[in-house]
């Protein structure tokens, strides 16, 4: 095969691989939230509640929030928990020492973990949506929790208040590689325990905190993709008037 059929071979494969790199399973797509004022500020409710206690977002300060219609007053109120001055950089007061004995690994920083986990398989918005949806009560584990996304997770669930307890429910299928073996596949969730939310409000809240986590990544995106709309129809307009001018120009040449 030469290196032409080599490479698009590869580009070929290359969205089977990263699907297979998640765990093998399918991403739900992720709601938009991007102009949902009100959604996003439920998602930075949600994130400081949940997720910081754990997670620092290093790259991003408290009184960046304004920016999804928050005074000052009201990040002071209801998000500054970690600190005193909403100048202040979003990080958790968990040690990371401490963090390595409890979870056997430092939870990583979310500043821009949305982007980190795009891929091949779905966005990174997605793979977050499916994730945090996806955790299971599983005993083996030293938290209790395993993941469908992320096998053998050292995270637990934090977000099992609002969602309830699920477990895993098998079946037996045949081994589509090797005749007469039955293997188990994944079925769907089986509810334990209820959670403070019912499926679709605890999907909607889920949304809700990965749009900002979206955000969060690149809070300036809304402007960028303003800007660059301006930008293209400026050229577009610059375009026409260089091949007008061009067109008179030479008009006269023979």
């Amino acid at each position: 095969m030469n290196f032409p059929k080599r490479l698009l071979a590869i580009l070929a494969l290359l969205p089977g691989l990263a699907l297979a790199n998640e765990g093998g399973v399918a991403l739900d797509k992720a709601p938009d939230r991007s102009n949902n004022m009100a959604a996003l500020q439920n998602g930075a409710k949600l994130f400081v509640n949940y997720c910081l206690n754990c997670h620092n977002a290093s790259s991003m300060r408290y009184n960046r929030l304004k920016d999804l219609g928050l005074s000052d007053e009201q990040i002071k109120a209801n998000l500054l928990f970690t600190g005193d001055k909403v100048g202040e950089m979003m990080t958790t007061t968990m040690k990371p020492a401490d963090a390595k004995a409890w979870f056997g690994v430092v939870p990583p920083d979310l500043s821009v973990i949305q982007r980190a986990k795009a891929s091949g398989a779905g966005s990174g918005s997605d793979y977050l949506y499916t994730y945090l949806r996806t955790f299971y009560q599983d005993d083996t584990r030293p938290t209790g929790w395993n993941n469908l996304v992320v096998n053998n997770v050292a995270m637990p669930h934090v977000l099992w208040e609002l969602q309830g307890v699920q477990k895993v429910v098998m079946k037996e299928v045949p081994d589509p590689h090797e005749h007469g073996k039955m293997i188990h596949q994944f079925a769907g969730f089986e509810q334990v325990t209820p959670g403070k939310l019912q499926k679709l409000e605890f999907d909607t809240a889920v949304a809700d905190l990965v749009g900002y986590m979206e955000w969060m990544a690149e809070p300036a995106a809304q402007t960028r993709k303003k800007l660059g709309a301006v930008v293209v129809l400026f050229m577009a307009l610059f375009a026409f008037l260089a091949w007008r001018l061009n067109a008179s120009f030479w008009k006269e040449v023979k």
